[in-house]
């Protein structure tokens, strides 16, 4: 027989059971047949001879229009837990494009995937935003989706699971690094960790989205910041959702400003940093949440502040050279450690804390704009 024609066992029964739960979305689904064509659709058998021969995606790609529509109809209105079915679902998405995947499901049913309490849908839904980062112009088919975009930024935010603000985060910047117009020519690491991807430019329409669109930027500064402003919101942020949100903003703003120090630096709302920070936009989302985000009484927010600027100062000390940066960098500094005397004494020994052949033209780096 030929491998590529190895029928999956069960798939007609688990087609059969999908339309069950169509028909009662209160039904228990069949963990046991959901794992059973899961682990074929995976590659994984009995028999280790069919695993190896097995070419890829050889049996996934008849199931997709078998199973997969059925799978996004049932998510819509699906009142059990749906990891077995987001998890089946996220296997049949594995060959697919971004563009192929939006002929199969719309916007509305990706939307709701990240706007559920479930964090398996959560998930599903960013894996295939994850597909937008493999293009320039997927990215900015994505980037055309603002409900998508927005619904998108509010999960990655306020999500409690680790795995969906780690997911959330990976995707953000990957898309922002693929839709880059700007980018270093050889690509940017820092201690062998990729920070930007050696590729030709983007088309910018992503960072146009998230940057320049007053509705989305509003919301990074608004699901960030703590002030009598959530008093006129439906639902005020609690510590630990405002903690959770700030802590994934410091970790990615380091490679975001790799990618595009200009468009972290500068916004077009300054009224937006007076009502969420109440203080004057100099130095855009960057400023923000170096100088106008952490309550510094919060000692493990302190710590996650520390962690930013060590970051964020590694990062640059390799990207190319500019007096807009260094001058940006050397004011970031002064005003952040004026009365912060750890966050200036863990700076000023990071190259003490870095790996050999680093540390000194790191040390020289926070010498120039620490001096000056």
């Amino acid at each position: 027989m030929d491998v590529d024609t190895i029928p999956v066992s069960g798939a007609d029964d688990l087609e059969r059971h999908l339309d069950q739960l169509a028909s009662d979305p209160t039904l228990l689904p069949d963990g046991k047949l959901f794992d059973q064509v899961e682990l074929q659709i995976t590659g994984i058998f009995a028999n280790p001879s069919l695993s190896l021969s097995l070419a890829p995606d050889a049996n996934i790609l008849p199931l997709i229009p078998r199973l997969l529509p059925k799978i996004t109809d049932i998510l819509k209105r699906y009142q059990r837990d749906p990891a077995v079915l987001c998890s089946l679902a996220t296997k049949l998405l594995g060959p697919l494009t971004f563009t192929q995947v939006l002929s199969l499901a719309s916007e509305q049913a990706i939307i709701q995937a990240l706007r559920s309490p479930a964090p398996s849908a959560n998930l599903l839904a960013m894996t295939i935003l994850a597909k937008a980062a493999k293009s320039p112009s997927d990215a900015a088919i994505l980037a055309a989706m603002k409900d998508t975009v927005t619904n998108f930024l509010a999960q990655w935010l306020s999500a409690p699971q680790v795995e969906v603000g780690e997911k959330g985060s990976k995707i953000l910047g990957d898309l922002l690094d693929v839709d880059a117009d700007t980018r270093p020519p050889q690509g940017l690491a820092v201690s062998g960790v990729e920070i930007a991807v050696r590729k030709p430019p983007g088309q910018g329409f992503m960072w146009r989205r998230i940057f320049h669109d007053r509705d989305l930027y509003g919301l990074l500064l608004s699901r960030c910041s703590n002030g009598p402003h959530h008093d006129a919101q439906e639902e005020e942020l609690t510590p630990q959702q405002l903690s959770l949100a700030q802590g994934r903003l410091l970790r990615v703003l380091p490679r975001l400003s790799a990618l595009n120090f200009s468009a972290v630096t500068r916004t077009d709302f300054p009224e937006l940093h007076r009502q969420y920070a109440n203080a004057e936009a100099t130095g855009g989302l960057l400023s923000f949440a170096a100088l106008h985000m952490v309550d510094k009484q919060d000692m493990l927010m302190h710590l996650s502040l520390i962690d930013f600027f060590e970051t964020l100062l590694s990062v640059q000390r390799i990207t190319p050279f500019s007096t807009y940066k260094v001058d940006t960098l050397r004011k970031l500094y002064q005003e952040a450690t004026k009365q912060d005397h750890a966050l200036r004494n863990a700076i000023l020994s990071l190259p003490e804390r870095t790996v050999p052949e680093e540390a000194d033209e790191l040390r020289q780096f926070i010498r120039d704009i620490s001096t000056g």
